[in-house]
């Protein structure tokens, strides 16, 4: 099998969301609810953990405009596949 420019992004964005990250923030659904709380709190609208990861994943993609930089497509792609799991609840 050839591995692809996007096979290898993904994988990156996987190793993300279970590295170092998650040492230092601990586990996606504690850390996203924490978040949605707080944004809820702010904003006066409920927010749901998966809702702040498709935003995190929009703050990377506005980053875009201003060029092509690597991190910011992989930051994106984690999100949105933490958005996935913490909508199913997995």
């Amino acid at each position: 099998m050839v591995e692809t420019r996007r096979h290898q992004v993904l994988m990156q964005a996987d190793q993300l969301t279970h590295g170092d990250r998650q040492k230092h923030y601990g586990r996606p659904e504690d850390n996203f609810r924490r978040i949605a709380v707080r944004w809820s709190q702010t904003l006066g609208v409920e927010i749901e953990p998966w809702q702040v990861c498709v935003m995190m994943a929009d703050l990377k993609l506005a980053r875009l405009v201003n060029g092509y930089h690597e991190d910011s497509i992989v930051d994106g792609c984690a999100y949105l596949a933490l958005a996935a799991e913490l909508k199913d609840g997995a």
